[in-house]
C-alpha cells in the first residue's frame, strides 16, 4: 500500500508540471512549479530509498554458526521470500565472522541484518554502526508483547535498543556421556573448579581422553569473568579492569597450566588446523583417538544440537554447568545472539519486518526449533515445544530447570574497546599452554596490557 501511495503522488506531481500554460507569466509559474515538483520528486525518491520501497529489494543477512544453523537460516529466508514477493535475500555466512564484520564496518558496507553478540554490542552501537530499533518496537513493526522486559533490555546500549535477542542460552560444559558412562564416571551439575579438575584427572587416567578448556572455542572470553563472578567481582570497570590486581587472574590461567603440566589438557597444536568455533571441527566430536579428541568442551546451551549432530554415530553428548568456586553465583542466563540492523542498510523497514518474523512467526520457529536458543517469545516457545527433538527439549530443560533457579544477573556488556582484551586473553592462554608463560606471568601481562587497552578513548 505504501508503494502504491508513493507512486500515485509522484505521478500526480509529474503530470501537474506537464499541464502548465504557454504565456510568459505562465512559463515563469510553470518553471517555479517544475522546480517545486522536482524537489518533491527528489524528496519522494529519497523516501522510497529510505523506506526500502521498491519492486525488487535484496536484503543481505550475515551470520556465523554451524552447518545446521546455515541450513536452517537459509530455509527461513527462502520461506520469507516466498511469502513476500519482491523481497529476496543474499544470505552470507562466515567462520571468520568478527574479522569480516570489522572490515565491512570500516568500509561502511555492512549487510542489512547482522548477527550480533552480547560481547560486541556496545562496541558496534557506540560507533554508530547499528540502527536504534526503538521506533520499530514502539510502532509494532517488531512485536515484543510476549517478550520479558529483562530479555529485551539485553539489547540496550545507552538510550536505544540496538538488537533483538534470537534466543536465551547459558554457559554449558558439553561432554561425551557415552565415554564417561563406559568408564563409570558420573557428572553432576554445579561442580566446583576443584571437583572438575578431579574429574579431568580421572577421565584421563581411565580412558586416555583429555580435556579441552575454553581456549579454542568461542567461550574463552566468557570463562574468566565466570570465575570472577564466584568472587563477587566483575572483569570490566570504567576505563580499566574492575579487579584490584593481577592476582585475580591467576586462577584462570592456572587451570590451563595445571592441565598441561599434569597431562590431562589436549595439546594446543590440535587447534592450529581447525576452524575455531566450528562445531564440526571441535575436539569433542572431531578426531579418531584420545590424542586428537577431548571428552568435553566449553560452549553455550544452544550449541548442544549442533554438537550432537556432529558427533560420531553412537555418541551421546550431554551438558552440565561450567565449573567455578561458586557455580550458582557464577551462572547466568545469556542472550544467545542478537539480530541488528546496520546503519548502512538502505532497507531498515524491511529488515525490521524480517526480525519480527524471526521473533514471532510460529512457522519460522518450527524450522529453527531453538537452534539459536530458547525463543524469547513465551507464546512461540510453548508453541514449538511439541515439535522439538529430545536434544532440543533437553536445552529447554537445562535453561528452565537447571540454570534459571540457580543463577544471578548477567554482567553488563563488555565496553566498546574490549576487543583487544579478548585477543590478549587468547594470546596469553596459548602461551601458557605452550609453556612459554607461567600462570602468574600471564596474569601480570593481562592486567598491565589489558588496562592500557581499556584506558584508550
Amino acid at each position: 500500500m505504501k508503494r502504491k501511495a508513493l507512486a500515485l503522488v509522484l505521478t500526480a506531481a509529474i503530470t501537474g508540471s506537464l499541464l502548465g500554460g504557454c504565456s510568459t507569466a505562465e512559463e515563469q509559474t510553470r518553471t517555479t512549479d517544475t522546480e517545486d515538483t522536482a524537489a518533491v520528486k527528489t524528496d519522494l525518491q529519497k523516501e522510497v530509498v529510505k523506506s526500502g520501497s521498491s519492486d525488487d529489494i535484496k536484503l543481505s543477512v550475515f551470520w556465523w554458526g554451524s552447518q545446521l544453523r546455515n541450513e536452517k537460516t537459509q530455509q527461513i529466508l527462502d520461506m520469507y521470500a516466498a511469502e513476500h514477493p519482491g523481497i529476496t535475500f543474499d544470505g552470507q555466512f562466515s567462520a571468520d565472522y568478527w574479522t569480516r564484520l570489522a572490515t565491512l564496518s570500516a568500509g561502511h558496507t555492512m549487510p542489512d541484518v547482522v548477527q550480533m553478540d552480547y560481547t560486541y554490542i556496545s562496541q558496534y552501537a557506540e560507533k554508530g554502526l547499528l540502527t536504534d530499533l526503538t521506533p520499530y518496537i514502539e510502532d509494532g513493526t517488531i512485536d515484543v508483547s510476549n517478550v520479558s522486559e529483562d530479555i529485551l533490555e539485553t539489547g540496550r546500549v545507552g538510550d536505544g535498543i540496538y538488537a533483538i535477542c534470537n534466543g536465551i542460552n547459558a554457559p554449558a560444559l558439553l561432554y561425551n556421556k557415552t565415554l564417561l558412562d563406559e568408564a563409570g564416571i558420573q557428572i553432576h551439575d554445579y561442580m566446583t573448579l576443584e571437583e572438575f579438575k578431579d574429574v579431568c584427572r580421572e577421565v584421563y587416567e581411565k580412558t586416555g581422553y583429555k580435556t579441552s578448556l575454553s581456549y579454542g572455542s568461542n567461550t574463552n572470553g566468557d570463562f574468566l569473568p565466570y570465575l570472577l563472578r564466584a568472587q563477587g567481582k566483575l572483569l570490566y570497570g570504567d576505563g580499566k579492569f574492575a579487579v584490584d590486581s593481577a592476582d585475580d587472574f591467576v586462577q584462570f590461567f592456572s587451570v590451563f597450566e595445571d592441565g598441561i603440566k599434569e597431562g590431562w589438557h589436549v595439546d594446543p597444536s590440535l587447534y592450529v588446523e581447525r576452524t575455531r568455533g566450528q562445531a564440526e571441527q571441535d575436539c569433542l566430536v572431531y578426531g579418531s583417538n584420545p590424542e586428537t579428541m577431548s571428552w568435553c568442551g566449553f560452549y553455550h546451551s544452544n550449541q548442544l544440537v549442533a554438537m550432537q549432530n556432529s558427533a560420531p554415530e553412537g555418541t551421546d553428548i550431554a551438558m552440565t554447568t561450567f565449573p567455578s568456586d561458586n557455580p550458582e553465583i557464577s551462572n547466568y542466563l545469556k542472550p544467545s545472539q542478537f539480530f541488528s540492523i546496520s546503519t548502512d542498510s538502505k532497507y531498515p523497514d524491511e529488515a525490521a519486518a524480517l526480525i519480527d518474523y524471526i521473533t514471532n512467526s510460529e512457522e519460522c520457529n518450527n524450522v529453527l526449533l531453538g537452534e539459536r536458543g530458547v525463543p524469547i517469545s513465551s507464546v512461540i516457545s510453548e508453541a514449538i515445544s511439541v515439535n522439538q527433538s529430545p536434544d532440543e527439549q533437553e536445552v529447554v530443560h537445562y535453561i528452565n530447570d537447571v540454570v534459571t533457579p540457580k543463577s544471578t544477573k548477567i554482567n553488563p556488556p563488555a565496553p566498546g574497546n574490549a576487543s583487544e582484551v579478548f585477543s590478549l586473553i587468547d594470546s596469553l592462554t596459548e602461551k601458557v599452554l605452550y609453556g612459554e608463560l607461567t600462570a602468574e606471568e600471564a596474569a601480570a601481562l593481562l592486567f598491565e596490557q589489558g588496562n592500557e587497552y581499556l584506558a584508550k578513548e
